[in-house]
């Protein structure tokens, strides 16, 4: 008989007090019986503290100064008694009863994987996927994943960037990899991202995923791919800018990148090659099954 796991799902929220409810129901009428609900209150000042009485049963946090999802994760890994952590974003939710239980089922079996990458929809992707076997992948999107807590421990579970957002799934999942963990994708087992506009600054988010992508690739490609990847990520960024008019955001990441830099390079740790051919192979994977499962012109 397999050994029980505690599953801990933790919602970082901060100033979308309407907005988590959707989330807090979600996960509290998940099917899986071995489960803790805990909210990390960022900093609020909307009222979300009120929403302790509402959801008593739930384990709740509060900083009375935002600091970051990051850094919440953190703490409510490391603090954890459970076995499993389901990150649950405060705009996301689960779709059916069932998909906290089926992620641990996987990782009963599977003890070489230590995270689970769900199948995100939101309106820009709201065509689901079709349930298929799980396959390798080479990393999660943070709302909605599943990670084994001891593997995340071990690899010291989410680094810290110069800015609040962007690269750190991708940050912890190549860590976990080079580590000799596995990762897995989960086709049909659906959580919702609603991208909520609120207190989310797009602009801002332009300029820090900029500055923490080219932190990613420095800190995590081997020598010598790191010589012509770092530029390659930097062009990416600037085609981009242009096209979707946030050419002075993008100038603003790269400043934000070369003000970080002290502090940037003594945290160069690369990956192994294996790791690093073994990664681009995932990325390939990836990439081909999200275009065979969304094709561009609906076939039915």
């Amino acid at each position: 008989m397999a050994a029980k796991m505690k599953v801990l799902i933790g919602i970082v929220t901060h100033n979308r007090a309407d907005i988590v409810i959707r989330a807090i129901e979600s996960a509290l009428n998940q099917d899986y019986p071995d489960t803790e609900i805990a909210v990390f209150d960022d900093g609020s000042t909307d009222g979300t503290h009120a929403l302790r009485a509402r959801f008593p049963q739930l384990s709740w946090h509060r900083v009375e100064r935002p600091r970051g999802y990051l850094l919440a994760r953190n703490q409510l890994m490391r603090e954890t008694n459970a076995d499993l952590y389901f990150s649950l974003d405060d705009d996301a939710f689960f779709m059916n009863r069932d998909e906290v239980s089926r992620g641990v089922e996987v990782l009963k079996e599977r003890t070489d994987v230590a995270a689970l990458a769900y199948d995100i929809l939101s309106p820009d992707r709201p065509r689901p996927s079709k349930p298929a076997t799980p396959f390798p992948t080479h990393m999660f999107i943070g709302c909605g994943h599943l990670l084994r807590v001891s593997a995340a421990r071990e690899v010291g579970c989410y680094a810290t960037n110069p800015s609040a957002y962007g690269s750190e799934e991708v940050d912890l999942c190549i860590r976990l990899l080079d580590c000799g963990h596995n990762i897995l994708y989960l086709p049909g087992v659906h959580v919702w991202h609603e991208h909520s506009p609120v207190a989310r600054n797009r602009a801002a988010q332009v300029k820090s995923n900029l500055c923490n992508d080219l932190t990613f690739v420095y800190r995590r490609y081997p020598f010598p791919q790191v010589l012509w990847r770092f530029p390659q990520r930097a062009l990416i960024h600037v085609a981009y800018s242009l096209q979707a008019g946030y050419f002075r955001d993008c100038t603003a990441g790269f400043w934000l990148f070369l003000k970080s830099l002290l502090r940037i390079v003594p945290t160069r740790r690369p990956i192994k090659q294996d790791t690093y051919r073994k990664y681009l192979r995932l990325t390939k994977s990836y990439a081909d099954f999200f275009v065979r499962s969304h094709p561009l012109v609906d076939e039915s």
